[in-house]
C-alpha cells in the first residue's frame, strides 16, 4: 500500500485555492426554458421561486396596467445570467438591491444579467417595474388576456401569467403569492387566496390578496371589473367567496344556481379526497366570450357559456376537484395532463351517482361502448397525449375509463383509500404519472404496470372494457345513456 505524500507548499496552495470565490468560468446563464418537452421554451433554469408580490395599478377604459413584482427565489446554479417568462414592456430590474441589465429575447423572455455573479444556493430578490397594455401583446400567434366590457381578465392554460407579471412560468416551480392591485372606485379587483384588506385613496381601491400555499403560475388568476361578491362558509368551515359580473344578462340565475353550491361541493368532495387544502374555495364568472372553465387555485374561473343552457353543478364539480388533482398535487410536467383531468372527469361521474342520474359504472359503459374501434378517440393516449392533444376529448374521458379500469381491478377499499392518500402523499408537490401508478401499486400490493399500459398508453381501443357491465359484454346490445350524460358531455369544454 502508497501513501501519496504532498508537500507543504501544495497543501497550502490548495487551501488558498479552496478560499477563492469559483472563478467566472464556472457561472453560466441559466437556461432559457425548464426543461418541459411538450413547451420547451417555458419555464426558465437557474432558480427556484419561493414568492411572488405583485403591486399593480389597472385602468379598465384603456387596459393599461402598471406594476412593481418582487421575486423572492434561490440559486440553484453559479448563475451569471437568468431569464423570466413576461411580456409587458420592462422599465428596471433590480438584483439584491443592485440595478441589473435586462434585455428581451424569443417571444416571451426577459434574460436578466445582474451586477455581479450569483453562486448556487444563494438567496436573491428580484425587482421589476414594468407597464404596458396587455391586451396588444401577443406570443406565438395568441393572447390570455381577455377583455370585458368593464375590465379584463387573466386565466388560460398552460400559460397566462406572461401577461401580468414576470414569472418562472411552469407548474414545477410553485411559489406562494401577495397579489395587491389598485383599481378606481366602483371597481373590483378579484385574485387568490384570501382577501387580507382593501383601502381607497384618492378615488381608487386596493385589493390586497394573498395565496399562501404553493401555487403554479398558470394558476394565479386576476379578474378586473364590476362583480357582485358573496361570501359564505361550507358545513365543513371552508370560507367561501364567489363573484359574479353585473352584466351577465340572462345567464346570470344559471351561474349563481351552479356556483353557490360551491361549499356543499367542496365537502363532499372532501368525503372522497380529504380535507380541503386551501384556506379559501370559490370561484368567479365575468363577462368573458370564452367558453371554457379553469381551476384557477381557490378561485375557480368559469365561462358564463357554461351556464347558458341552465345550471351545471356538473362543471363545478369538474373544476373544484382540480383542487386536490391538479392545485395541491401538481404535474411534473405538461405529458402528465392525465392526473388532473382523468380524475376531475371522475369526480363529475362520481356526482352523477351522488344525483341518482347514471353511476359511475354506467358512465364507463356507455363512453366505452360510443367508440367503436376505429374511432379516432382510441388513438389518443391520454398517459402521454402530445401538446396538440393535450386537452382533448380522450385525455378526459379516456382518462376517466382508465381510472374505472383501476376501480374494477383493485376493488373499491383500495381504490378509495389511494382517492383519498393521493392528495396527502404529495401535498402542495409535484407528481407524475408513474408516481401515481406506483402509489395505487403500493396501497393495493398489486402490479398495475399492464393495466396502465393499456388504459392510458396504447393508441388502440382496450379489448375489454373498463366496467363489467354485462351490457356490452353480450353482443349487440348498448348500455343505456344515463340521464347526467348530456349535462357532463356539454363540460368538455373545461379545463
Amino acid at each position: 500500500m502508497h501513501r501519496r505524500i504532498i508537500a507543504p507548499g501544495a497543501l497550502a496552495a490548495a487551501s488558498l485555492m479552496l478560499a477563492i470565490p469559483a472563478s467566472a468560468a464556472s457561472y453560466s446563464p441559466g437556461a432559457p426554458g425548464i426543461g418541459d418537452p411538450y413547451y420547451p421554451a417555458y419555464g426558465n433554469g437557474g432558480y427556484d421561486v419561493s414568492h411572488y408580490d405583485l403591486r399593480l395599478q389597472y385602468q379598465p377604459t384603456t387596459d393599461e396596467l402598471a406594476g412593481t413584482a418582487t421575486i423572492l427565489a434561490k440559486t440553484t446554479q453559479d448563475l451569471s445570467r437568468f431569464n423570466l417568462d413576461f411580456l409587458l414592456d420592462v422599465s428596471e430590474v433590480r438584483v439584491n438591491g443592485a440595478a441589473a441589465t435586462f434585455a428581451t429575447s424569443g417571444q416571451h423572455e426577459l434574460e436578466i444579467t445582474p451586477k455581479t455573479p450569483l453562486p448556487k444556493g444563494t438567496p436573491i430578490t428580484v425587482v421589476v417595474r414594468y407597464s404596458g397594455v396587455p391586451s396588444t401583446k401577443s406570443a406565438y400567434g395568441f393572447t390570455t388576456w381577455h377583455r370585458t366590457p368593464d375590465g379584463a381578465v387573466a386565466a388560460d392554460e398552460p400559460e397566462s401569467a406572461w401577461w401580468w407579471f414576470p414569472s418562472n412560468d411552469h407548474p414545477s416551480d410553485k411559489a406562494t403569492y401577495d397579489v395587491s392591485v389598485a383599481v378606481p372606485n366602483g371597481t373590483q379587483a378579484i385574485s387568490n387566496g384570501t382577501l387580507q384588506s382593501t383601502s381607497s385613496q384618492l378615488g381608487w381601491t386596493r385589493y390586497n390578496w394573498r395565496q399562501n400555499k404553493p401555487q403554479a403560475t398558470y394558476l394565479a388568476t386576476l379578474a378586473l371589473g364590476r362583480f357582485d361578491i358573496t361570501t359564505s362558509t361550507s358545513d365543513g368551515g371552508v370560507p367561501v367567496i364567489n363573484a359574479y359580473s353585473k352584466d351577465l344578462g340572462d345567464n346570470d340565475g344559471a351561474a349563481r344556481a351552479s356556483v353557490e353550491r360551491t361549499g356543499e361541493i367542496v365537502d363532499w368532495l372532501s368525503g372522497y379526497f380529504g380535507p380541503y387544502p386551501f384556506s379559501t374555495a370559490g370561484g368567479y364568472v365575468p363577462n368573458t366570450t370564452t367558453g371554457y372553465a379553469l381551476e384557477t387555485q381557490t378561485r375557480v374561473y368559469y365561462s358564463q357559456r357554461q351556464f347558458a343552457n341552465g345550471a351545471n353543478t356538473s362543471v363545478v364539480v369538474h373544476e373544484l376537484a382540480h383542487q386536490w388533482y391538479g392545485d395541491d398535487v401538481s404535474l411534473k410536467g405538461w405529458k402528465d395532463i392525465w392526473i388532473n383531468e382523468g380524475f376531475a372527469r371522475y369526480a363529475q361521474w362520481l356526482w352523477s351517482e351522488h344525483e341518482g342520474e347514471g353511476t359511475a359504472q354506467q358512465l364507463a359503459d356507455y363512453v366505452y361502448a360510443s367508440h367503436p374501434a376505429d374511432d379516432a378517440f382510441w388513438t389518443i393516449a391520454p398517459g402521454d397525449p402530445g401538446p396538440e392533444d393535450q386537452f382533448e376529448l380522450p385525455v378526459y374521458d379516456r382518462g376517466a375509463l382508465a381510472i374505472q379500469a383501476l376501480r374494477n381491478e383493485i376493488g373499491d377499499d383500495a381504490f378509495f383509500a389511494v382517492l383519498k392518500g393521493w392528495p396527502k402523499e404529495h401535498a402542495y408537490g409535484n407528481a407524475s404519472v408513474a408516481d401515481f401508478r406506483a402509489y395505487a401499486e403500493q396501497v393495493s400490493g398489486k402490479s398495475l404496470s399492464a393495466l396502465f399500459d393499456t388504459w392510458l398508453f396504447q393508441p388502440t381501443k382496450p379489448a375489454a372494457p373498463a366496467a363489467r357491465s354485462a351490457s356490452i359484454t353480450k353482443a349487440g346490445v348498448a348500455p343505456v345513456q344515463p340521464k347526467s350524460w348530456k349535462k357532463i358531455a356539454a363540460t368538455n369544454d373545461v379545463h
